[in-house]
C-alpha cells in the first residue's frame, strides 16, 4: 500500500465527499474530517520523521491535495494553510535555515498552523501591511490590526502573522512573527458567510495587542520587494499547494461531467447518450485538454522546489504564473462541467453546482490575476520606465 492509499484511502474519501454538502449547507467547519485527516498523521505531512512527522515532499504532499481537494474542496483548502507553513519551514530547512525548526517541532507534537497575513485593502501583500507591530523591552512583538481570510479558525493553536514596526530605530520593519491561541490578545470574528468554500471557517481575526514572544519573531524585514528566504518560501509553499487545490476541483469536475454525458439521453437521437453529441464530445475534449496540463507541471515546479533547483529570477514567475493557471483552468473546466451537464446542476445539493461556487475563491487568493502578469511581466521585460 502506498502512502497516499494510506493518508487517503477511497473510503476515507468518500467519507469526506458524502460530509462535503452538509458542511457547505450548515456553514460550519469540517469538524469530522479534520480530526480524521490529524490521527491519520495528514496534518504532519511535510514534517520531518525526526520531529515526528511523515518525512514526505513538496511533490508528494501537493499530489494528496490534490486527491483530498477533488472529494472535499473546502477540506483541503482550510488544511493547506497549515501545510503551508510547515512547507515553509521544510523549504528554509532544505536550504540551511532553522529558524523555523520549532514550526515543524510543534506541528510534529500536533499543533495546527493558521495564516494570518492577509488584510482587507492591502495589494501589497508580504511587501507592506496594515496592521501595528509594536516592539515591546523583552524582545517580542504585540500585533494589532485586522487579518482576513484565516482559515481554521476553529481549529488553530498557532497563528502566523506579520505588522509594521513604525517605532524601532531601524524602522520601518515588517515584523513576521507567531502568536499562541491560549495566549489570546485577539477575537474572531463569525462572519464567515460565503458563497462558497464555506467550511473553510476563514473567519476574520482581529488582534488587539496579540503578543508572539521574542523567540517566536522570525523576521524583521524591509518593506517592499525582499529576497530574504523567507519570502521564496512563502511564496512557493502557498503557491503551489494552493494550485494542488484547485487541479483537484478541475480533475472532480472533469470526472462529473464525463459520467453525465454517458448517464443523459438524449431524446433527439433516439435516446442515446449525450456521449455520442458531437457538441458534448467538443466541451469534455476542451475540459479534458485544459486540465491535462496542470498536473505534468504542478509535479515539475514542486520537485524543483524539493531538489533546490536554481531558477534565478524565473522563480516567482513560475510560481505565480502555476497558481494563475490552475485557478483559472479550474474555473474553465466546472463552467464546461456544468454545460455538459445540464440544469440539475443549478441546485443547490448538485455537486457540480458547489464546485462552481467553491471554485470562484481561487481568484482572490495571492497572487491575483493583476499582480501575476506584473511580476512576469517584470521578469521578460525589466520595471516599467518612469
Amino acid at each position: 500500500m502506498t502512502e497516499e492509499d494510506d493518508l487517503l484511502s477511497e473510503e476515507r474519501l468518500e467519507r469526506f465527499r458524502s460530509r462535503a454538502p452538509h458542511y457547505d449547507a450548515e456553514n460550519r467547519f469540517f469538524t469530522e474530517d479534520f480530526a480524521e485527516l490529524a490521527d491519520a498523521g495528514y496534518l504532519k505531512a511535510l514534517v520531518p520523521t525526526e520531529f515526528g512527522g511523515l518525512g514526505l515532499s513538496l511533490q508528494e504532499t501537493a499530489r494528496l491535495q490534490v486527491r483530498l481537494a477533488g472529494a472535499a474542496p473546502a477540506t483541503a483548502l482550510a488544511v493547506n494553510m497549515h501545510l503551508v507553513w510547515t512547507g515553509v519551514a521544510k523549504t528554509l530547512r532544505d536550504r540551511g535555515d532553522d529558524s523555523l525548526e520549532f514550526l515543524l517541532r510543534e506541528a510534529g507534537a500536533g499543533e495546527v498552523f493558521a495564516f494570518g497575513l492577509s488584510e482587507a485593502g492591502n495589494d501589497l501583500v508580504l511587501f507592506g501591511s496594515t496592521t501595528q507591530a509594536r516592539p515591546q523591552a523583552d524582545g517580542s512583538y504585540s500585533y494589532t490590526g485586522a487579518k482576513i481570510f484565516t482559515s481554521l479558525s476553529p481549529a488553530w493553536t498557532r497563528l502566523g502573522t506579520m505588522g509594521l514596526d513604525t517605532e524601532s530605530d531601524d524602522a520601518p520593519k515588517i515584523v513576521y512573527g507567531f502568536i499562541d491561541r491560549a495566549a489570546g490578545g485577539f477575537e474572531i470574528r463569525e462572519d464567515w458567510d460565503t458563497i462558497g468554500m464555506r467550511a473553510t471557517q476563514s473567519s476574520t481575526t482581529v488582534l488587539s495587542g496579540a503578543t508572539a514572544p521574542a523567540d517566536r519573531i522570525v523576521r524583521r524585514l524591509d518593506p517592499g520587494p525582499n529576497p530574504d528566504p523567507l519570502v521564496f518560501a512563502i511564496f512557493a509553499s502557498f503557491e503551489l499547494l494552493l494550485a494542488s487545490v484547485y487541479t483537484g476541483i478541475g480533475a472532480r469536475a472533469l470526472e462529473l461531467a464525463v459520467a453525465a454525458a454517458h448517464r443523459r439521453k438524449s431524446l433527439k437521437n433516439d435516446g442515446r447518450s449525450y456521449a455520442n453529441d458531437p457538441d458534448i464530445r467538443w466541451r469534455i475534449a476542451e475540459a479534458a485538454i485544459d486540465q491535462d496540463a496542470l498536473l505534468p507541471q504542478l509535479d515539475a515546479i514542486t520537485r524543483d522546489v524539493d531538489t533546490l533547483t536554481d531558477h534565478g529570477a524565473q522563480w516567482f514567475p513560475k510560481l505565480v504564473g502555476m497558481k494563475i493557471r490552475a485557478t483559472e483552468t479550474a474555473r474553465r473546466v466546472v463552467d464546461q462541467a456544468i454545460r455538459v451537464s445540464g440544469g440539475s446542476t443549478y441546485f443547490s445539493g448538485d455537486e457540480l453546482g458547489r464546485l462552481y461556487r467553491d471554485v470562484l475563491a481561487g481568484i482572490f487568493h495571492p497572487s491575483d490575476a493583476e499582480s501575476a502578469h506584473n511580476t512576469v511581466a517584470n521578469a521578460w521585460l525589466g520595471p516599467m520606465e518612469d
